[in-house]
C-alpha cells in the first residue's frame, strides 16, 4: 500500500526519492510525487500512473537536498494528478505525505471550507497540509503536533516546512515508518526496501511516537500533556542483503520467489528440530512445557493468504495436539467484541508485520489481557514488538504482492507448532520422529515440484482461458483450495470460487459446464474415494478438470490433467499441494500477459482499514 520516501543530506534529493519511490512499487499505488527544498524554496512534482511517468516529467530545474517522495495507493477520491501527494498548504510552504487514514478528515474539510481555505484535491491528507501551516507554533515540531492532535485515525507521515529547511518532521500511529541513518545523511521510508541500497542501520518509530530528522542525526519523542518528551529510540543494523530486493535474472519477483522456496524452507526449519526428542525447538514462544500443556484452545489470525495458511496451521494443530483451534479473518476479529480467554494461545500471522487489521487484532487481544505469539517475516515490524513471543519466518524479503515462500514458511511454523504442542500431550515420540523426518524431507519435494514448472505451464495456460474457475478440496484440502483461489483472483483476475469438494451438490454443482475448470485437490488421504467420486459428478457435467494428487491414486476413467507431487506424510501434505497452484496462477497470468507484481487494486502491505 501507499510508500513514504524521505531524504536529507549533501546529495540531490529528487534522485534518491525516485530511486526509492521505485523500490516500494511493489506495495501497491496508482501516482506518485515528490517535493524538495532547495535555494528557491518549495518545489512539488506528482502524477498519476508509474513512477516512471513521474520521473520522465520532472522539471530539469528541481533541486534540493531536503525532500520527500510518496507513492499513493487511492482511498479519498480517484486516483489523477492532483489527488496524488505530497499534499501542500494554501501559501505552498508546507509539503506532506501520508499513509493511513483520517477518519474525521469530512469535519476537518468542511471546518476549513468554512474559514475560506481552497481545498484543491478530495483527499484526506490535504487537511493535514493546511492545519500544519496555519498553526501559530514557533517550532515545525510543535506545528505538525497541533495538526495531529486534532486527527483521528491512523497516519505515517513526513512534513518539510519552507521555514524549516533543515529538517523533516514525521509521525506513526499505525502506519509504519522506518528511520535510515548515512554518513552525513538521513532516509525515511515506510518499507526497508527503500533503504537496503543506502543503508542497513535503522530506527522503526513506535505508534504515537514522532521524530526530528536532519542530515547529522535524528531525535524521536512523544507528545503528552506536559509537552514533547524523548524516547530515546536507537538505531540498529538490520542483517539483510540489498540484492534480496532485486528480481535478479527473473522476469518477475514473483517467480524469483518460488523458486527460492526450497532454501528459505530450509532456514526456517534450521535449528528448530529437535529430532532426538520428537518435537520442536521453538524458544521464541516463551512459553516452558507447563504453559503450553496448559494451553486450552488456540485462534489464530491473519487476513488473505495468511487466513488461508492459518486454516491449515488450525486443522495441524487440533490433529496433533488435539487442542481446540480454528482460524479467523483478523480484519473482523476485534469488531464483535471478542471472548479473549486467558487459556488461549492467539496467533497472528502476518509476513510484513504491518498489516493494520491484524495489528488492531493483537492490540484488542492484549487490551483484555490475552497472551499472543506472532508469525512474522520481517524483524523490528510492528506486530514483532507488540506480541509476546513467536517465530520468525525467515523467508527473506518477499517483494511480489501474491506470497509464495512467506506462506510456505508459516505452514512450516505451524507445524513446527503443532508438534511441539502435541508432544507436551498425547502426541507419541515415534509420531514426533515421523514428522520431523517429514518435514526435513520438504525443501527437497519442493524443488521437486518446481521442476515441474513446464508442464504445469501448459495446464495453466488452458485455466487461464476460463472466465471462472472452481478449486475444491477437503478438510485439509480445503484451504488449500481457497489459497488456490486467492493466488488465481489475485494475479490472473479471474472468477476463481473454492468449495468443500462435500459441499458441490449442495448448490454449487450447478454452476459445472465445459466453460467453468473445476482445480480439485486430492490428496492420497482417508478421504480419497469420496473425492474421486465427487471427480466423477464433475465430469458427468462436462467439467473439464486439474487434478492435484499423489502417485498411485486411482482416478478411473475421469478425464483429467493430472499434477502429481511428491508424498510426504499425510498431516504435512497441505503444504506440498499449494507449491503447483502458486505455478499455476503465475502462468495463467503470465499467459495474459498481466503485471504479475503489481496486480491492480492490490497492495503488499495492507496498512489502512
Amino acid at each position: 500500500m501507499c510508500g513514504i520516501v524521505g531524504y536529507i543530506g549533501t546529495q540531490q534529493a529528487a534522485p534518491l526519492l525516485i530511486e526509492g519511490l521505485t523500490r516500494l512499487e511493489h506495495r501497491g499505488y496508482d501516482s506518485a510525487g515528490v517535493a524538495v527544498l532547495g535555494s528557491s524554496g518549495l518545489k512539488v512534482a506528482k502524477k498519476a500512473g508509474r513512477v516512471r511517468d513521474l520521473s520522465e516529467g520532472l522539471p530539469k530545474r528541481f533541486g534540493g537536498k531536503v525532500g520527500i517522495g510518496h507513492t499513493r495507493w487511492a482511498t479519498h477520491g480517484p486516483a489523477n494528478d492532483v489527488n496524488a501527494h505530497p499534499h501542500t498548504d494554501a501559501v505552498e510552504r508546507v509539503a506532506v505525505v501520508h499513509n493511513g487514514i483520517i477518519d474525521n478528515a469530512a469535519a476537518l474539510r468542511a471546518e476549513l471550507t468554512a474559514d475560506g481555505v481552497d481545498l484543491r484535491s478530495d483527499t484526506d491528507t490535504e487537511v493535514l497540509a493546511h492545519l500544519i501551516g496555519r498553526s501559530t507554533a514557533k517550532t515545525l515540531e510543535a506545528r505538525t503536533a497541533d495538526a495531529l492532535s486534532r486527527i483521528e485515525g491512523t497516519y505515517g507521515i513526513a512534513v518539510t516546512h519552507a521555514d524549516f529547511p533543515d529538517r523533516i518532521v514525521v509521525a506513526r500511529n499505525g502506519s509504519p515508518l522506518i528511520i535510515g541513518v548515512g554518513n552525513h545523511e538521513m532516509h525515511v521510508a515506510s518499507d526497508l526496501a527503500a533503504l537496503v541500497r543506502y543503508t542497513t542501520t535503522v530506527a522503526h518509530l513506535d505508534d504515537g511516537e514522532m521524530a526530528t530528522v536532519t542530515a547529522g542525526g535524528f531525535t524521536t519523542y512523544r507528545l503528552d500533556a506536559t509537552g514533547f518528551s524523548a524516547t530515546d529510540r536507537r538505531a540498529n543494523k538490520v542483517d539483510i542483503d540489498p540484492a534480496a530486493y532485486d528480481a535478479g535474472e527473473h522476469d518477475s519477483f514473483m517467480h524469483k520467489e518460488m523458486l527460492e522456496q526450497p532454501a528459505r524452507a530450509e532456514a526456517v526449519l534450521r535449528g528448530r528440530l529437535d529430532e532426538r526428542f520428537g518435537t520442536g525447538h521453538l524458544g521464541g514462544l516463551n512459553l516452558d512445557a507447563r504453559e503450553l500443556r496448559a494451553i486450552k484452545r488456540v485462534k489464530i489470525l491473519g487476513c488473505g493468504s495468511a487466513y488461508y495458511v492459518g486454516q491449515m496451521g488450525a486443522s495441524l494443530i487440533e490433529e496433533l495436539a488435539r487442542v481446540p483451534a480454528d482460524a479467523e479473518a483478523a480484519s473482523e476479529f476485534r469488531y464483535r467484541n471478542p471472548i479473549v480467554e486467558p487459556d488461549t494461545l492467539y496467533v497472528a500471522v502476518t509476513q510484513s508485520g504491518e498489516t493494520i487489521d491484524t495489528l488492531l487484532a493483537v492490540q484488542e487481544v492484549r487490551r483484555k489481557g490475552g497472551f499472543v505469539i506472532g508469525l512474522v517475516n520481517v524483524v523490528g515490524s510492528a506486530i514483532a514488538r507488540e506480541v509476546d513471543g513467536g517465530i520468525y519466518l525467515h523467508a527473506g524479503p518477499e517483494v511480489a504482492v501474491a506470497s509464495t515462500k512467506a506462506l510456505t514458511n508459516m505452514y512450516l511454523a505451524f507445524a513446527m507448532l503443532a508438534i511441539q504442542l502435541g508432544r507436551v500431550r498425547d502426541l507419541s515420540i515415534a509420531d514426533g520422529r515421523r514428522l520431523i523426518n517429514g518435514l526435513t524431507a520438504i525443501p527437497g519435494q519442493i524443488e521437486q515440484v518446481l521442476a515441474m514448472e513446464d508442464h504445469l505451464a501448459t495446464v495453466a495456460q488452458q485455466l487461464g482461458a476460463a472466465e471462472s474457475l472452481f478449486f475444491v478440496g477437503r478438510v485439509r484440502g480445503f484451504p488449500v483450495a481457497r489459497e488456490g483461489a486467492q493466488k488465481f483472483k489475485e494475479i490472473s483476475y479471474r472468477h476463481a470460487e473454492a468449495y468443500q469438494t462435500s459441499e458441490l451438490k449442495h448448490g454449487p454443482l450447478a454452476l459445472i459446464s465445459p466453460e467453468v475448470p473445476t482445480v480439485a485437490i486430492v490428496p492420497d488421504d482417508e478421504l480419497v474415494e469420496r473425492n474421486v467420486a465427487a471427480l466423477h459428478e464433475i465430469a458427468a457435467r462436462g467439467g473439464p478438470l486439474v487434478v492435484i494428487t499423489h502417485p498411485g491414486v486411482d482416478l478411473g476413467d475421469v478425464p483429467a490433467d493430472r499434477i502429481d507431487i511428491p508424498r510426504n506424510e499425510r498431516e504435512l501434505d497441505p503444504i506440498l499441494l499449494t507449491i503447483p497452484l502458486q505455478v499455476l496462477a503465475y502462468h495463467a497470468a503470465l499467459s495474459l500477459g498481466h503485471d504479475i507484481d503489481k496486480p491492480r487494486n492490490l497492495a503488499k502491505s495492507v496498512t489502512v482499514e
